[in-house]
């Protein structure tokens, strides 16, 4: 019997889908094994029809995930065919040639059936801490020659088939990973978010049956369609245009990878064309992903609804088969994620002049400052890894001062690993975590603070240094702010006495070496001598900004208590406007 789509059914399947995505995260948060997933939060949940179309996304997942998830299915029904596909199969895999990221991103997935037909997927994506070759921690950096070398390659595998487990390949990917407890069990905890997620699906179904449900699924489509189109139909019809660049891509020094991005809009529709950007490299910071142009477009339109594939149909992404963005494998992709939020950044800076009220300044642009040391503790003989991803700062907005220390915008809800957990588990010591002092761009709304974060290793081990690069193109200012500052790594050695940049994959070191993960700082939006000199004296005060730049950007003169110095402010304040006129 079809159940009549009244607006109370209909508003109630609307909330229920995403719900059931969400509950699916909570399970895998309580059940998993591994800090990236049940602290730091690094994966996403969801549910994704036959053809591809995503039907609901855990709210906070990580966002850059939500433009590779239909391709993986659509990849499954080619291979294997609704027939193939039998309740209690399991589907793994994380093959770049389809899935575009690094390896370490491992995708479970199982199919729904209501009375025996193929009606949806649930799927899990989560990072792994390691998949083998030289994949432990975040990646294999941008040194990796090829996917090979990175580590396990997983293709469309049923790992379990009608029920029964493939005891074979669970073998090689336990022999094949230095943490199988971790990782294999983090592979259940994925499963069973799966199999909740196929109960929820089962309630709903039950409930109102499959002709109702899938009406309302059409209808939400297309009032998310429409809700986005009327974002855009407010933005002024034009091309609008913006670069930006990474210094090099790790191997190539001093030759910038460079990123362009061209939207048109017209009458309620957006196209963001890529084409503009670098060619793939040999450097492993290829991809094969929309992501940056879908989490700009859903973040322009829509950023607190939840996100379906009716978001993304008034959005045209043009990227040319061979650009960085969309590689061919196997070109390596082990740090696939180190360009996507400065394209995210320039696809929102291009949109500046068209939507002044809207456009926050350049954010740090990264994934995160990597905190990456592993091992084989000597006491225990147990190998371990430390693992956190640590904010940065975000531009300023037209009407207030960027965040400071927050992920980028690729990252969803994504948190640092607290220093009780790190500590804990692992032979390390954080001596600080702590914002660096003028690292965010001066404006009438300042940019957000970077941070310093310095570890002590206690036993000898393996570093990552790897970061996008970006002290010749920093987080930029808008309307006459000033970028923030870039980041990088530190690094100190027993018996030196000064920390020294430093770049590279497992990277050996003894006892007692210092790191320093030092993430940038947003840029500033608007004059900086137009921001309160009250606001400026409150920032030095709570050592945010040094009393140097308040006077050199801000144009701010402090008394001894560190307070305003109103008329000198004033005088100072007219000589640098005077200087600038003439």
């Amino acid at each position: 019997m079809i159940r009549t789509l009244d607006p109370v059914t209909l508003e109630v399947i609307r909330n229920a889908l995403p719900a059931i995505a969400n509950e699916m995260a909570a399970d895998l948060q309580r059940t998993s094994y591994n800090m990236m997933i049940y602290e730091v939060r690094d994966f996403c949940t969801a549910l994704l029809a036959p053809n591809g179309d995503l039907v609901s996304q855990n709210v906070g997942g990580v966002s850059h995930f939500v433009a590779d998830l239909g391709v993986i299915v659509v990849d499954g029904m080619k291979r294997y065919g609704a027939d193939d596909l039998k309740p209690g199969d399991v589907i793994i895999t994380n093959h770049q040639a389809v899935a575009g990221q690094h390896l370490n991103n491992i995708v479970i997935y199982m199919p729904y059936f209501h009375q025996g037909e193929l009606i949806m997927f649930a799927m899990v994506r989560a990072h792994w801490i390691d998949v083998g070759g030289m994949s432990t921690g975040f990646g294999a950096g941008p040194g990796v020659a090829d996917p090979w070398q990175e580590g396990l390659q997983l293709d469309q595998l049923k790992i379990y088939e009608e029920g029964k487990l493939d005891e074979k390949l669970y073998r090689v990917i336990k022999d094949n990973i230095r943490f199988p407890e971790s990782s294999l069990g983090d592979m259940k905890s994925q499963m069973a978010a799966c199999r909740l997620g196929t109960r929820r699906l089962d309630d709903l179904f039950a409930k109102y049956g499959k002709e109702t449900v899938q009406a309302a699924l059409s209808r939400i489509f297309d009032e998310t369609e429409q809700k986005c189109r009327n974002v855009v139909a407010r933005v002024p019809d034009g091309v609008y245009e913006a670069s930006a660049s990474l210094d090099d891509d790790g191997i190539l020094k001093d030759v910038p990878v460079v990123i362009h991005a061209k939207v048109t809009v017209k009458g309620g529709h957006m196209t963001i064309d890529l084409s503009g950007c670098s060619g793939e490299r040999k450097a492993a910071i290829n991809s094969r992903t929309l992501a940056g142009a879908r989490v700009a477009y859903k973040a322009l339109t829509a950023p607190l609804e939840p996100v379906n594939e009716g978001s993304f149909r008034a959005l045209d992404v043009v990227i040319p088969e061979g650009n960085i963005m969309m590689a061919r494998f196997p070109a390596p992709m082990s740090g696939w994620s180190a360009v996507v939020p400065t394209v995210v950044d320039t696809i929102v800076a291009a949109l500046a002049k068209a939507m002044p009220d809207s456009v926050p300044a350049g954010h740090h642009g990264l994934l995160g400052g990597a905190v990456v040391f592993f091992g084989n503790h000597p006491e225990t003989g147990k190998r371990f890894v430390v693992q956190s991803l640590e904010g940065g700062g975000w531009g300023g907005r037209p009407t207030e001062d960027g965040e400071s220390a927050t992920v980028s915008v690729c990252q969803g809800d994504v948190r640092n690993g607290s220093i009780e957990g790190i500590e804990l588990k692992c032979p390390v010591l954080v001596e600080s975590r702590a914002m660096r002092m003028d690292s965010g761009g001066a404006g009438k709304h300042r940019g957000g603070l970077g941070l310093d974060v310095q570890v002590r290793n206690l036993v000898e081990g393996r570093w990552n240094f790897e970061h996008t690069k970006r002290q010749n193109c920093p987080p930029w200012g808008l309307w006459g702010g000033k970028p923030g500052d870039f980041g990088g790594y530190l690094m100190r050695q027993p018996g030196e006495t000064e920390f020294q940049p430093m770049r590279g994959a497992h990277v050996a070191v003894p006892v007692g070496a210092q790191a320093i993960v030092r993430t940038g700082g947003g840029g500033g939006w608007g004059d900086p001598l137009a921001r309160d000199a009250e606001l400026v004296a409150r920032d030095v005060r709570e050592e945010l900004v040094s009393a140097d730049v308040a006077r050199r950007d801000y144009g701010v003169v402090l008394r001894g208590d560190r307070k305003v110095d109103q008329p000198a402010t004033d005088k100072l304040r007219g000589e640098m406007l005077k200087t600038r006129a003439a």
